[in-house]
C-alpha cells in the first residue's frame, strides 16, 4: 500500500519550530541552503529526522519532501528512528581498529546487549560503529554525542556506558561537556550554548596531534632515519676503491628531510636520473 503523507506537528510545536527555522533560514541567501541545520533543528525536537520532521523542512524551504530525503539519508549525523540520549560511537577504523577499538566495540555490543546501531532497553544509550573520529592521534577513541573519550580501553569504555546509563556525571578527554543527543543537535543547528561554561570549554590538539608542527619547527630533535640493512650474502657488493677518496661513501647517519635540501638526480650530476623527465604532455 502506498505510504501516508507524514502527519503535521502539533499546532504548539510547529509555531515555536518556525520562529527558530526563520531564524535560522535568514543567515543564507538562498533559503535551501538552510537545509542542513533545519534537519538538526527537528531532529533536535524528536531526537531524530521523522517523516513529519522532513515534511516540515520540506514545507519551510520549496523543497520537495524527496530531496530532503536525499539530503537527510545521506549523512549519518541524522538519524532516521528514534534512539537513545547518548549516541556512542565506536571507530573501527584500521588505526583505531588494531590499538583496540574492534575489542572495544566487541565489548559493548555483550555488555549492553545490542547489536549495532541499536538502543539499550532503558533507551539511553544507542551503539554504533563509525569509521573515523579524525583523532587518530588519540586512538583508540570513543564519542558520546560526538565529544570525544580518547585513549578508551574495553574497561573504560564498559564504564563509560554504565556511568551514562546510571545518570551519573561524565566528563569528556577534551570539549564541552556532554549533553544529550537532543541537546547536541540543536546546538548543531546554530544555536548557542547556554550551559554555563560550554562555550568557554575546548578541545584543543594535544601532545600527540603537535608533535609533527613541533618538529617542523625545530623543537625537538630531528627525527632518526634508520641505515639501509647491511648487504645479505651473496648480494652484488660494489668494489672499494679507497685510492680514490671522492668514490669513498661517508659513514654518517641519514639526514631528515627538516634538516635542509639534499642532494637530487637535478642537482648532483654525479647522480643523474634514470631517464630525462618528459615535458608535460608527452
Amino acid at each position: 500500500m502506498p505510504e501516508l503523507p507524514a502527519p503535521e506537528y502539533p499546532a504548539e510545536v510547529r509555531a515555536r519550530l518556525e520562529a527558530d527555522a526563520k531564524e535560522v533560514i535568514a543567515r543564507y541567501p538562498g533559503s535551501r541552503s538552510a537545509l542542513l541545520p533545519l534537519l538538526h533543528l527537528v531532529q533536535s525536537e524528536e531526537g531524530y529526522v521523522s517523516r513529519t520532521g522532513m515534511r516540515f523542512c520540506a514545507d519551510l524551504l520549496g523543497l520537495t519532501t524527496a530531496e530532503v530525503t536525499a539530503v537527510a539519508t545521506f549523512y549519518t549525523m541524522y538519524r532516521r528512528k528514534a534512539s537513545g540520549d547518548y549516541q556512542v560511537g565506536v571507530c573501527t577504523n584500521t588505526l583505531c581498529a588494531v590499538m583496540g577499538g574492534d575489542a572495544i566495540f566487541d565489548e559493548l555490543k555483550e555488555h549492553l546487549g545490542v547489536g549495532n546501531g541499536e538502543t539499550t532497553e532503558d533507551g539511553a544509550v544507542t551503539l554504533e560503529h563509525i569509521e573515523c573520529n579524525a583523532a587518530c592521534d588519540f586512538a583508540p577513541v570513543v564519542m558520546v554525542n560526538w565529544e570525544f573519550f580518547d585513549n578508551q580501553t574495553p574497561e573504560s569504555a564498559r564504564a563509560l556506558v554504565d556511568d551514562l546509563r546510571a545518570g551519573r556525571p561524565v566528563e569528556p578527554t577534551r570539549g564541552a561537556p556532554l549533553c544529550t543527543y537532543k541537546e547536541t543537535a540543536r546546538i548543531l543547528a546554530g544555536f548557542p550554548d547556554q550551559r554555563p561554561g560550554a562555550v568557554a570549554a575546548t578541545g584543543g590538539a594535544g601532545p600527540a596531534s603537535l608533535i609533527g608542527l613541533r618538529l617542523a619547527k625545530g623543537e625537538t630533535a630531528p627525527a632518526r632515519v634508520v641505515h639501509p640493512r647491511p648487504a645479505a650474502p651473496g648480494d652484488a657488493v660494489p668494489p672499494s676503491q679507497p685510492d680514490d677518496p671522492a668514490k669513498t661513501t661517508p659513514n654518517r647517519e641519514h639526514l631528515s628531510s627538516h634538516e635542509g635540501s639534499q642532494p637530487t638526480s637535478a642537482s648532483d650530476p654525479s647522480n643523474p636520473a634514470a631517464s630525462p623527465t618528459a615535458e608535460e604532455g608527452e
